[in-house]
């Protein structure tokens, strides 16, 4: 009898002779590949931000605002959340997988709309029972309109300056808001933070930012500083 033959406890779980038990059934090739995905575009860290940008707006909801800041607050959190996303639009090492994956595409959608839907809920969460200003709809419509604007910038300029996109787009909003008590107001749906929650056409106008955004980074991926194309 071979002298390599494993031995099966009590219990039935099988042994090396050293003691040291057999490895488990691998994980699917595609789970795998969605894990180390994930991690190589940091996606638990953005997580981590996102979760920090919920709790800090409902601690912030604590204290009371008046109408000017209790606009502009919410703003400067739901900007914040959804620059997270376009942050994990590509990997750090660039992304060589792409010539021989074809699930990429994929994996970059499910990502990007894994990331938003996070955003948003988590947002929409911290400010259940609070004086949010402007409600559900207007963290929806804000958040997704900023992250389509975030994606688009990755696509053009690469994932590490993404975050120029929201930014920017902070500020012209924070301006907008403000000329809502200092005339002449800035009333053009493609600034929608500073349109009523309502609005029809704002709700698109940031729709169709963040349906740009996705299909841009789906197919051809965050700007590679190698020049390469996904």
């Amino acid at each position: 009898m071979s002298s390599h033959r494993l031995a099966s406890p009590p219990g039935g779980t099988a042994v090396r002779p050293s003691g040291v038990p057999l490895r488990s059934r691998p994980a699917p090739a595609g789970t795998r590949l969605a894990w180390l995905y994930l991690v190589s575009r940091r996606v638990p860290a953005a997580a981590a931000v996102i979760a920090g940008c919920a709790a800090g707006l409902r601690i912030a909801l604590i204290a009371h605002w008046d109408a000017y800041g209790a606009l502009q607050l919410p703003l400067v959190f739901e900007t914040l959340a959804a620059a997270a996303v376009p942050a994990c639009s590509a990997s750090p090492f660039g992304e060589p997988e792409r010539v021989a994956v074809r699930r990429l595409p994929w994996l970059r959608l499910a990502t990007a709309l894994a990331l938003s839907a996070l955003a948003a809920g988590a947002l929409t969460a911290a400010g259940t029972g609070a004086q949010l200003s402007g409600g559900t709809l207007d963290v929806l419509r804000n958040v997704l309109g900023i992250v389509g604007l975030g994606l688009l910038c990755a696509a053009a300029v690469g994932a590490s300056l993404a975050w120029a996109g929201p930014t920017t787009y902070l500020l012209v909003g924070v301006y907008a808001l403000y000329t809502q008590w200092h005339g002449p107001a800035l009333t053009t749906p493609w600034v929608w933070p500073a349109r009523p929650p309502h609005d029809v056409g704002a709700a698109l106008y940031a729709g169709l930012v963040f349906v740009a955004g996705t299909a841009v980074i789906t197919v051809r991926g965050a700007r590679d500083p190698s020049g390469e194309r996904g």
